[in-house]
C-alpha cells in the first residue's frame, strides 16, 4: 500500500474504514480486528495480496483489547494484540496465537528547535514523566541526562492511549522493569489508570496529539513516528547506551528470543541485554481459534498470513518492521497444522510443501 508512505498515518482511520467498506460482499474476503501497532503493515501486505489473489483484508485497527474481545466473541476471524495471551489463557478461551512481526515502541517529543534523537532519556526519568512526578522539561532529571541541550522552561504534556493497547502494555511493561514506582503504582496491562495526561485512541491518536500539542511526549509504535515525521527521543537501554529507535536496533533486542522453548509463542521483548538493544520493543500477534466455527474463513486468514511470511519481509522493514526469522516461521506453520482443526480433527489449513 505505497500511497501510507505520502498522506502518513494521520489518514490511517479512514484508510481502515475504507478497507473494511470497500470488503464488503466478497465472500472471501478475512475479517480480522486489534492492534493498531500493525496496522501499516498489515494495511500493505492487504494490498499486495489483493492484486496477487483478489482476496481482500477487513481489518479494523480498533487497539488490542478490541482485538481479543472481538475473537472471543467470534464476530472476526481472526483478533489482533500486541499484549500476548499466556498458555492458561489460551487455552481456557480455545485459542492459538502466533506472532507475525516484531517492531519497537518509541517516545515521541513535540519541543521547537528539538530534532529527533538529540533529547536522551532513561527509564526511570521516562516513568517519572508519564506519572506526573516530572512536570517542566526542564527538570534536573532531564537536564543531567541533556547537558548539552537547552531544554525549554515548559509544562510537560503527556498524551497516552484512552483505548485497550497492546502498544500500551509493552511501553508500561518496560516502565515496570526499570521503575518499581511505576511497578507498583501504576502497573502493567493494555488499560491503565494514568495519573496524568490527555487520552487518544490508537497510535494514530496519539501521533495526532503529539503532532499538533507543543511540548507533548507520547509513545507510538515507529512506524507512526516514522510516517508522521515526529520527533523521537534516544533511550538508555539495560546496558547503560544511549539508543536511537531503528531496525537493526529491534533486531539486537529480538536476538535473544527463545520462541522454540515460548508455550503458545509467549515472548516480550522489553529491557533486553546487549548495547544495541532498543529497551520497548515487542512482537504482535494473531489469535484464531483451535477449532473454529467456519473453518474455510480461519483457511483463508492462514493462507494469508503464510503468503505473508513468503511474501512479505521486505514490505516489512521498508516500514521498520522486523520480520520473523525462517526457522519461527516454520515453527508457527507447524502449530497450525498441529493444533487449528476442522470438527473432524482434520487441519484447517494445509501448509504447501516447499
Amino acid at each position: 500500500m505505497g500511497f501510507l508512505k505520502s498522506i502518513g498515518l494521520r489518514a490511517v482511520t479512514a484508510t481502515a474504514m475504507v478497507l473494511a467498506t470497500a470488503s464488503v460482499g466478497f465472500a472471501a474476503d478475512i475479517s480480522g480486528a486489534g492492534a493498531t501497532f500493525p496496522y501499516p503493515i498489515y494495511a500493505k501486505w492487504a494490498d499486495a495480496y489483493k492484486k496477487e489473489t483478489g482476496n481482500g483484508l477487513n481489518y479494523q485497527s480498533i487497539g488490542s483489547g478490541g482485538g481479543i474481545k472481538q475473537i472471543k466473541a467470534r464476530t472476526v476471524t481472526f483478533g489482533a494484540s500486541d499484549m500476548p495471551l499466556k498458555p492458561g489463557d489460551l487455552d481456557k478461551a480455545g485459542l492459538i496465537q502466533f506472532p507475525t512481526v516484531m517492531g519497537g515502541v518509541v517516545p515521541v517529543v513535540n519541543l521547537k528547535g528539538i530534532k529527533s534523537g538529540e533529547i536522551v532519556l532513561d527509564g526511570p526519568t521516562l516513568a517519572d514523566i508519564f506519572m506526573g512526578k516530572i512536570t517542566a522539561w526542564n527538570d534536573p532529571a532531564i537536564a543531567e541526562l541533556n547537558p548539552k541541550v537547552k531544554l525549554p522552561s515548559d509544562a510537560i504534556a503527556v498524551v497516552h492511549r484512552s483505548d485497550g493497547s497492546g502498544t500500551t502494555f509493552i511501553f508500561a511493561n518496560y516502565l515496570s522493569k526499570v521503575s518499581a514506582a511505576w511497578k507498583d503504582d501504576v502497573g502493567v496491562n493494555t488499560s491503565l489508570e494514568w495519573p496524568v495526561g490527555i487520552g487518544a485512541k490508537g497510535n494514530e491518536g496519539v501521533a495526532n496529539n503529539v503532532s499538533r500539542t507543543n511540548a507533548s511526549i507520547g509513545y507510538v509504535e515507529y512506524a507512526y513516528a516514522k510516517q508522521n515525521k515526529l520527533t523521537f527521543t534516544r533511550l538508555v537501554n539495560a546496558d547503560g547506551k544511549a539508543v536511537e529507535p531503528a531496525v537493526p536496533n529491534f533486531q539486537a533486542a529480538a536476538a535473544g528470543a527463545d520462541w522454540e522453548h515460548s508455550d503458545g509463542f509467549y515472548v516480550i521483548l522489553t529491557n533486553e541485554p546487549g548495547a544495541k538493544s532498543w529497551p520497548i520493543a515487542g512482537a504482535t500477534f494473531i489469535l484464531v481459534y483451535k477449532q473454529p466455527q467456519d473453518p474455510k474463513a480461519t483457511a483463508e486468514a492462514l493462507k494469508f498470513f503464510d503468503w505473508a511470511y513468503d511474501h512479505g519481509d521486505k514490505m516489512a522493514e521498508e516500514l521498520a518492521y522486523v520480520p520473523m526469522p525462517d526457522k519461527v516461521v516454520k515453527l508457527i506453520r507447524q502449530s497450525w497444522e498441529h493444533n487449528v482443526h476442522s470438527a473432524d480433527g482434520k487441519p484447517v489449513y494445509a501448509v504447501p510443501k516447499m
